[in-house]
């Protein structure tokens, strides 16, 4: 063919130019980052969640906290996208004040559990892109740890890891709380207030070494007869 020779619109018709739009893709969920953990034990339960959120490889907020006292005996830990999480902390903490203002008394672990469940599972069609972990005691005193995934099936643990360090976290609770794969173990042994509060700790020591969404601050709430007790402690900021 001689292109020399041919008429611009012979030409514009032999090869078309077909335009390219480029759009961004609009996705409806973030994974935020971050982890959060508990431990049940005979009359406590530890709750502790770091406090950095991030996208990627940026760092959005510091401190964004991810675990939130919903009632002077059970503390609820997040994870996944902080908008729904936070969304979700103010659904439960309004259902909470109308069940306390409709029968004059504050709700059960266990109920607020059921009632976390049920929420997340109203959702289920559009769910919250959340993983909670919701923790306090029983009506026996005992430490009660429930793990949820994002639209409301739940199992009560004595131990849980959640988010982007979890991976990290959990092998090791396995080990040195659930004392599993070890030869001669009291598999059933719960550690006492000391002994999991140092675990937590050395946790996410170990767990901002190796995950970059992990890191710059933890909050810690333990809970037992006496209340809610809350400390702080720092992390790594890089």
């Amino acid at each position: 063919m001689n292109l020399a020779g041919m008429h611009q619109s012979e030409f514009a018709q032999a090869a078309p130019v077909t335009e390219r739009h480029s759009h961004g893709r609009w996705e409806p969920y973030v994974d935020n980052g971050g982890t959060s953990v508990a431990i049940a034990g005979a009359d406590y339960v530890i709750v502790a969640s770091d406090t950095r959120q991030s996208n990627g490889y940026n760092i959005n907020s510091r401190y964004d906290p991810k675990a939130y006292k919903l009632s002077n005996n059970v503390v609820l830990a997040t994870s996944g996208y902080a908008a729904d999480a936070k969304r979700l902390v103010e659904v439960l903490e309004q259902n909470s004040q109308m069940y306390y203002h409709k029968h004059e008394k504050a709700m059960s672990t266990k109920a607020t559990a059921q009632m976390l469940s049920n929420t997340l599972y109203g959702k289920r069609f559009f769910p919250y892109y959340v993983f909670p972990i919701l923790a306090g005691l029983d009506v026996d005193g005992k430490g009660a740890v429930y793990c949820y995934d994002s639209v409301g099936s739940s199992e009560r643990v004595v131990y849980q890891a959640v988010g982007s360090a979890a991976a990290l976290v959990q092998p090791f609770f396995d080990s040195v709380v659930g004392f599993k794969n070890r030869r001669d173990a009291d598999t059933s042994r719960l550690l006492d207030r000391e002994q999991a509060l140092k675990i937590v700790i050395d946790a996410f020591t170990g767990a901002t070494e190796r995950d970059i969404h992990t890191g710059d601050w933890l909050d810690i709430y333990i809970v037992d007869r006496n209340g809610v007790h809350y400390q702080k402690r720092e992390l790594k900021h890089d």
